[in-house]
C-alpha cells in the first residue's frame, strides 16, 4: 500500500509502516495545489496529515484513507470524502496528556505572570512587588467544556492542584446535578482516588457563572462554532481565566476582544481562527497584543511522547485497513 505522508512525522512511525509492507513517500510541506497535485501524481492510497487542509479536490480516484495524526478533523472535508468513498479516521486520546499540560502551563503561566517575569529578567529589570501579586490557583474552580480524553485528563491535574470542577458536555446538556460515581467510572475518572467532586452544569454560560477559570476542550463542528459568545463571556466574573486549547473558532473572536477590554478577563490560547498554513510564517490576529493574553502557537500535542503515541496509532490504523479494509476510529 503507498501511503503521502503530507505532514511531520516521526521516524518510529515511518519504520512502523515500512514494516507492514508499506511504500512511504514523505513529504511533509505539501499544502494546497502542490498536494493535490502529488496525491494524483503518486498514486497515494493512504494520506497522512497533521495540521494540512484536505479538500475535495484532493481526493484523486486511489486514495482509499485519510488518517488525520491528531483527533480533530476539521481540517477534512470529511463529507465529500465519504461522498467519493474515502475513509477518514483519527487518533483520539492519543495527545490528551500532552494538551492536558499545556493547558496548566498557560494557566499557571497567567496567574504568575511567568512570561512578564522573564521578559523583564531579561530586560535587567528586577520588581519583585509587582511580581508577587497572585491569587493561586488552590481553591479555584474551574469550568469545563466538554468530556472527552482531554478533558478527562485536565480533571485529573485540577484535581492535584485542589481545584472543584464545574462542568458542561452535550452528554449531560441540560443537567444540574454531579456526576455519580458511575458515570465517572464510565469516563476513566476514579473520584475518590482523585478526591474531586465534579458539578455538572446546565449549559456552558452556567459553567462560566460558577467558575473562576474556563477551560474550552470541544470539538470544532456546526454546533460548537462561536458557541463561546458573548452571552457566555458576561457570565464570567471580571479577572476570570479563560483558556481555549481546542479550536480557535469555538470562540467568538470579537466578543473575547471586548471582554478582555470591559471585564478584564486574563486569557491564554493556543489556538486561533486564523493560523498560518505552514509552520513558520507571519502571524497577524491582533487578540495577541491584548493585555493580559498569552499565547502559544498551536503546540498543545507537539511533546516527542505525543507524537511517538500518535504515530503508532496510525500503524495500527493503516495495518488494520490493510488486513481487514476498515480503519479504527473511522469518522465516515
Amino acid at each position: 500500500m503507498r501511503i503521502l505522508i503530507a505532514n511531520a512525522f516521526e521516524q518510529s512511525g515511518i519504520n512502523g509502516l515500512k514494516a507492514i509492507g508499506c511504500e512511504v513517500v514523505y513529504r511533509p510541506d505539501l499544502v494546497g495545489d502542490a498536494l493535490a497535485q502529488a496525491l494524483a501524481a503518486d498514486g497515494a492510497e493512504v494520506l497522512i496529515v497533521r495540521s494540512t487542509k484536505v479538500t475535495e479536490a484532493m481526493l484523486s480516484p486511489r486514495l482509499k484513507l485519510i488518517v488525520r495524526a491528531g483527533a480533530g478533523v476539521n481540517t477534512i472535508d470529511v463529507n465529500a470524502a465519504t461522498t467519493h468513498g474515502v475513509v477518514v479516521a483519527n487518533c483520539p486520546g492519543r495527545n490528551a496528556v500532552a494538551v492536558a499540560e499545556l493547558a496548566f502551563g498557560l494557566l499557571l503561566s497567567i496567574d504568575r505572570r511567568i512570561p512578564d517575569n522573564v521578559a523583564d529578567l531579561r530586560a535587567g529589570k528586577w520588581n519583585k512587588k509587582e511580581y508577587s501579586k497572585a491569587r493561586g490557583l488552590f481553591g479555584a474552580t474551574l469550568g469545563l467544556l466538554g468530556i472527552g480524553h482531554i478533558a478527562r485528563e485536565v480533571i485529573k491535574r485540577a484535581a492535584a492542584f485542589g481545584m472543584p470542577i464545574v462542568l458542561w458536555s452535550r452528554r449531560f446538556d441540560g443537567q444540574d446535578r454531579h456526576l455519580s460515581a458511575t458515570e465517572a467510572e464510565m469516563l476513566d475518572l476514579d473520584l475518590a482516588r482523585h478526591e474531586v467532586d465534579i458539578a455538572l452544569a446546565p449549559s456552558p454560560a452556567e459553567v462560566a457563572a460558577r467558575c473562576d477559570v474556563l477551560s474550552i476542550h470541544l470539538v470544532l463542528g456546526p454546533e460548537t462554532r462561536k458557541i463561546v459568545n458573548a452571552e457566555v463571556l458576561s457570565r464570567l466574573k471580571p479577572g476570570s481565566v479563560v483558556i481555549n486549547t481546542a479550536r480557535g473558532e469555538i470562540v467568538d473572536n470579537a466578543a473575547l476582544t471586548a471582554a478582555i477590554r470591559e471585564r478584564h478577563l486574563r486569557v491564554g490560547l493556543d489556538v486561533f481562527a486564523e493560523e498560518p498554513t505552514q509552520s513558520a510564517g507571519e502571524f497577524v490576529d491582533p487578540i495577541v497584543r491584548e493585555a493580559g493574553v498569552y499565547g502559544t502557537h498551536h503546540i498543545g500535542a507537539s511533546t516527542d511522547q505525543a507524537q511517538e503515541a500518535i504515530a503508532a496509532e496510525i500503524v495500527r490504523i493503516v495495518q488494520a485497513f490493510m488486513e481487514t479494509g476498515k480503519a479504527p476510529n473511522a469518522v465516515n
